[in-house]
Formats: structure tokens, C-alpha cells, sequence
């Protein structure tokens, strides 16, 4: 919000009187702004070409990572004895078959070697130096190359949600794709889980993180359409800003079906039509402050 205000601040404080056209200016013209290039560039005014588009429905889900039974591994000692090395603790990240420890054994008194069956990071230790194993694991690797993320899907939605589905997943200001690998159900819950899995080799997620994601139900193309972020409102009526040379002319239109970011334009433009799609919210701004001032 502090960052609209000032956006809009400087946009309206910078514009001179003679930029803006009204309804009571000489030429009878409504909902043009007339604005140098080089003021819309400051401002951050954008514009785009109006083409087809496929448009993708989505359920929204949230969600969380988690670990797969797969990627646990417990690694002991297959012979009771004494520890004489230790070589990781917990928090340590090991590569598949790097020394972890040294056992002596209590029968032959000779000494041999414990390595990771994986790569991983070691998330439990037992024992120390000198101390006797006992039939329990010494170590606990997590591999993390791979993460789990699983969405609740609840009754009114898990009719329309199938394995093999794209899902588009956000995490804080990262988002990134996937398809459901399988659905299971939750016990006594109203819902189903979604399991995705995920390449975490560059992600860098951590199990428990909370994600929000979109599963994609649908897809249709459309002849037009136009992001949703450039859709403003004069008059009781939605439309966008047009731009023809310095002059941004707001353009009603009649609008048909919409995914999370874009909506078909069914009638109102036709394609190819340059619109605003970045801060049409200031040429709107201005068109109003420049109307108050005309009935003053």
C-alpha cells in the first residue's frame, strides 16, 4: 500500500494540467490521458499486445513438505562391538559410501568399517567412541534430493483432482511446477492428499515448509485475452487503457472466462491492440483527478 500511494503521489504531482482530456474539455473526449513516454517509463506505465492465450482453471490448495519412508535410512553395525571412530554427527552431510564409523568387533576382535548407503544429511546419532553397539541403528540419513510436498484436497474438490495433473506450487515468491504422483487418503479427515514429488536438488526445501499450489483442472484457448491486473473500472463499467502514440484512452470490453492471471476478452478490442498491463491504476488516477478538477 506505501508503495501505491507513492506511486501514485509522484505520477499525479508530475503531470501538467493540459495532459489529461475530460469530458468538458473543447473536444468532448472521456477517459484519455495524454502522457509524455518518457513520464510513463519513470512511473513504470507498461504496455502489451493483446494476442490468444491458453488459459489454464485452477483449484487453489495448501499444503507442505514432507519426507518419503524411501528417503530414511537407519544405518547400524552388523556386528555387536566396541565404536573405536566416529567420523559424522548430526547435521553432517555425507556422500554414498563415505566412512562414518569404526566398529571392533566383539567376536573376531577385528575392526570394520560402517559407510552411507546414501547421500544425505545424518539427522540422529547413537553412541560414542568406546561405547558397545547394541541392535539398534547408530546413524539416521535423510536424503534430500528429493522432497515430498502433499496438498489437502477436501469433498468438493477431489472429484476433479486425478494423478498425472499439473500443479503449479508457490513457495514464498518462487513458484514452480509439478504433476500429482499419487492421492491418498487422509485417516479421519475430510480430505485427500495430493503427493507431489519433487527434484529438491536445486529448490532447497526442507520438510515441514508450508507451500500454497494451483492444480490445473482445465485448459481452453481463447482467441484474446488480457492480464487481470490491467482490468480497471470507470463508470461502473471494466475495461483497459489503450495506447495510441502518448494517448492511453480507457476501452470497455466484454470479458468471458478467466484463469488466476489472465481473462478472455470476448468483445471490445481487437488483437494486436497495445493496452496498459503494468500501473493502469495511475492513468486511471489521473483521469479522475482530472474530471474533480473540471467540475470545480
Amino acid at each position: 500500500m506505501k508503495n501505491y500511494l507513492l506511486g501514485l503521489l509522484i505520477f499525479i504531482g508530475c503531470l501538467s494540467p493540459i495532459q489529461s482530456i475530460s469530458a468538458n474539455d473543447e473536444e468532448g473526449e472521456e477517459g484519455i490521458s495524454k502522457i509524455d513516454n518518457n513520464m510513463a517509463k519513470r512511473v513504470g506505465v507498461e504496455t502489451t499486445n493483446l494476442s490468444s492465450r491458453i488459459l489454464s482453471q485452477t483449484i487453489p490448495v495448501y499444503g507442505y513438505t514432507t519426507i518419503g519412508a524411501e528417503q530414511l535410512f537407519q544405518v547400524g553395525a552388523r556386528y555387536n562391538g566396541v565404536i573405536k571412530t566416529i567420523n559424522s554427527n548430526v547435521g553432517d552431510t555425507v556422500n554414498n559410501g563415505e566412512l562414518l564409523a569404526v566398529i571392533e568387533s566383539n567376536e573376531s576382535l577385528n575392526t570394520y568399517k560402517i559407510t552411507s548407503p546414501v547421500s544425505g544429511v545424518v539427522i540422529h546419532r547413537s553412541g560414542n567412541i568406546g561405547s558397545i553397539t547394541q541392535n539398534t541403528s547408530l546413524f539416521e540419513i535423510v536424503n534430500y534430493q528429493t522432497i515430498w510436498a502433499e496438498f489437502k484436497v477436501f469433498t468438493s474438490q477431489y472429484h476433479q483432482v486425478k494423478v498425472g495433473q499439473y500443479i503449479d506450487i508457490q513457495h514464498g515468491e518462487h513458484v514452480f511446477n509439478s504433476v500429482i504422483t499419487n492421492i491418498i487418503p487422509a485417516k479421519d479427515q475430510p480430505y485427500v492428499l495430493a503427493r507431489v514429488r519433487l527434484n529438491n536438488t536445486e529448490l532447497n526445501l526442507t520438510p515441514g515448509q508450508l507451500l500454497m499450489g494451483h492444480i490445473r483442472i482445465n485448459q481452453f484457448e481463447v482467441d484474446l485475452a488480457v492480464e487481470k491486473v490491467a482490468i480497471q473500472e470507470l463508470g461502473g463499467i471494466l475495461g483497459v487503457f489503450i495506447k495510441e502514440g502518448e494517448e492511453y484512452e480507457f476501452n470497455p470490453l466484454v470479458l468471458g472466462r478467466s484463469d488466476k492471471n489472465f481473462i478472455e476478452v470476448i468483445d471490445g478490442l481487437s488483437k494486436g491492440a497495445e493496452y496498459v498491463n503494468k500501473n493502469s491504476y495511475l492513468i486511471k488516477a489521473d483521469i479522475l483527478k482530472s474530471e474533480v478538477e473540471d467540475d470545480d
